[in-house]
């Protein structure tokens, strides 16, 4: 029983212990479970821990070696950090709208531009003070490697942004941010303050230089914002939005001239008289453009422009006169130039030399620059084939008239429109309008020649064009078939050249011998047309045996008849051949007429009264007694009646003889003056 007890007892111990051990077991199991991350917690953080202890076990001389060149890199990196919150504290400034208080906004971006200086100036100094410090480190085994590795990657990124490129990034981009808000600020100052100017308050002579098209203050505040966009590059860019703005400007002033005309083709200008309208309008716009417009326009620029620089401005200016329709003016001279020759381009080829003359000094003086050397170009061509042109038209006359000698005369006798044409082609001429400027065009082109122009080539070119008139005449006049057509042919331009020249500019010219000779020869030709026309048919109401005859009445009658017949005959064939010709001028057609008038009249009324009874009472006395003395007179005042014609300048032929056909026949009468 004994051992038995024991035996339990012994288990029973052994259970308990067992147990206890167990439960120790537990609790050791369970803090095992704990500390294992712990453990591993403390393995990640051994190579920090190792690293942070690194300076320990380095070299003491190491130690206190890297102190220095930590103090020396501190006060850099520090003064960098300090800008870079203060560039930070810029940024609300700086995104708002400059209009409110644009100095305010340009006091605070110019702030902004020194603190970008200072980081451009210093974070490379800050970066080489770092660099020394990393590279000690490392050539020590001061620091732990994994950290210079990180360390050396922050520097190089650093580095970075000390190119140009990169540069403008310190600041996050709040500087080109700032930039374009101005440039919008300039564009809106400049569109809101440039208003078209009219042409109408330019219509007085008093104003030859229109003041500055913009109110001070704001050519202020375009300088001040000039001056920032230059010192941040962006100058070109602030050019272009200057003269978008000013050329759309100086266009709108334009459009309402309505200048459709400077677009038209050269085919359109075949009809010479259909531009002299035109050309008129093109040297009122164009003084207009140049005077008022152009000449606003260069002065603003040098206002606006004038601290940047001579040169910027003038170039500025040159492309808003390019872009604003300068070029336009200059083209549409060049095309008027290119169209076909006639002799009335002449006149207007010096209207467009008068123009361009008269603003000479203006051109000069706003396009003198080598800015604006396309307009120099354009213009110096323009001038060139004007006088050239001119020259060419002028020296050609004589030969033009010449060869007009080629073609038939006026069917009607009546004065040719070349006549017309080139008598008073010529007074313009040698007026006071035209003579100065024809003057200066051919010595301008005699000096290109290294030839002396005198004033009596003008005047000798002059007098052989009416010379080579004169010769025509007669030719013209042997062409007639009928000679007594001829005559009144001869009778009408002789009058015309009297009438008139006299008291013209080229009369002056051509003196009062000549205009003494012309008068006669009118004279002349009246009395030869009358003698072989009217005078001749009073002899057909011969009384000659009608007073002393003694045979009857019924003889008296027949003879009577007989001689009624002739002269009605003779009447009616000369009235109708004669309906179709035409005395140009009103008095000397009247006079003419009362000539004829006065040749017949008398007679065939007394004729009538002596022996008109003899055939009134017939039953054929109409056949007879055809005419009443009224009758006859009212048809004889009814001749040579004018055709209404077309005026034009007459048919010019190249010195090959072709034909340039630029009008209408040149033969047909010119209007009646009346």
């Amino acid at each position: 029983m004994a051992s038995g007890a024991q035996r339990i007892e012994k288990l029973l111990a052994a259970r308990k212990s067992l147990k206890i051990s167990l439960e120790k077991s537990k609790v050791l199991g369970y803090a095992l479970d704990k500390t294992g991350p712990r453990l591993e917690e403390i393995s990640q953080r051994l190579p920090s821990l190792e690293a942070a202890v690194r300076p320990i076990r380095a070299q003491k001389d190491a130690l206190v070696a890297v102190g220095g060149h930590i103090d020396r890199a501190v006060g850099p990196a520090a003064a960098v950090l300090k800008v870079f919150d203060a560039v930070h504290g810029l940024e609300k400034s700086l995104l708002s709208d400059p209009r409110s208080d644009l100095s305010g906004y340009l006091s605070v971006l110019t702030r902004l531009e020194e603190a970008l200086r200072f980081l451009a100036d210093n974070c490379g100094l800050a970066i080489q003070w770092l660099e020394d410090i990393v590279e000690y480190l490392e050539d020590n085994s001061v620091a732990d490697e994994r950290f210079l590795s990180n360390l050396k990657n922050s520097l190089k990124t650093l580095g970075e942004f000390q190119n140009d490129d990169a540069r403008s990034l310190l600041d996050g981009g709040l500087i080109n941010a700032a930039l374009d808000k101005l440039e919008t600020e300039f564009q809106r100052l400049l569109a809101e303050n440039s208003v078209p100017l009219s042409m109408t308050s330019s219509s007085g002579e008093q104003a030859l230089i229109a003041p500055s098209p913009l109110p001070v203050p704001v050519i202020q505040k375009l300088q001040s914002i000039i001056e920032r966009l230059t010192a941040n590059n962006r100058l070109e860019k602030c050019i272009s939005i200057y003269v978008e703005v000013r050329s759309s400007n100086v266009r709108a002033s334009l459009q309402a001239l309505n200048l459709d005309y400077l677009e038209i083709s050269i085919s359109e200008f075949n009809n010479v008289q259909s531009i002299e309208v035109y050309i008129a309008q093109w040297g009122k716009h164009l003084e207009f453009a140049v005077k008022h417009l152009f000449e606003a326009e260069y002065n603003l620029c040098n206002d606006v422009f004038e601290k940047i620089g001579l040169e910027v401005w003038m170039g500025c200016f040159a492309k808003i006169a390019a872009q604003a329709g300068i070029l336009a003016f200059l083209q549409f001279g060049k095309t008027v130039t290119e169209s076909k020759k006639d002799p009335i381009k002449l006149l207007k080829l010096l209207d467009i030399f008068a123009s361009l003359n008269k603003l000479r000094l203006d051109f000069n003086r706003l396009f003198g620059g080598k800015a604006c050397i396309e307009i120099q170009n354009l213009t110096r061509d323009l001038i060139k084939r004007v006088i050239e042109g001119a020259c060419e038209i002028f020296w050609e006359l004589l030969v033009q008239v010449e060869l007009q000698r080629e073609t038939p005369p006026p069917p009607d006798g009546s004065v040719p429109r070349l006549v017309f044409f080139v008598t008073d082609y010529c007074n313009r001429l040698l007026g006071e309008d035209y003579r100065p400027i024809l003057t200066q065009v051919l010595v301008i082109h005699r000096s290109w020649k290294q030839e002396k122009f005198q004033e009596r080539l003008l005047n000798d070119s002059i007098l052989n064009i009416i010379k080579a008139i004169e010769l025509n005449l007669e030719t013209w006049s042997k062409a007639y078939e009928d000679t007594i057509l001829s005559y009144i042919f001869m009778m009408n331009n002789h009058w015309h050249f009297y009438k008139h020249l006299k008291g013209t500019k080229l009369g002056d010219l051509l003196g009062d011998v000549w205009f003494r000779e012309h008068e006669q020869y009118k004279e002349y030709y009246a009395a030869v047309y009358l003698r072989e026309t009217w005078a001749k048919l009073p002899v057909l109401l011969s009384r000659e045996g009608l007073i002393l005859f003694s045979g009857g009445r019924a003889t008296a009658r027949d003879l009577v008849k007989k001689r009624l017949k002739a002269f009605n005959e003779a009447f009616d064939e000369m009235y109708k051949k004669q309906s179709s010709w035409v005395v140009s001028e009103k008095d000397l057609r009247d006079k003419t007429c009362q000539m004829a008038v006065q040749a017949i009249v008398p007679v065939y009324r007394s004729y009538m009264q002596n022996y008109g009874p003899l055939v009134e009472q017939d039953a054929s006395a109409s056949k007879y007694a055809k005419y009443t003395a009224q009758s006859l007179e009212k048809m004889l005042n009814s001749l040579f009646q004018p055709k209404p014609k077309k005026y034009g300048s007459f048919n010019a032929r190249h010195s090959n003889g072709k034909l340039n056909n630029v009008g209408t026949n040149q033969y047909h009468s010119s209007p009646t003056v009346v």
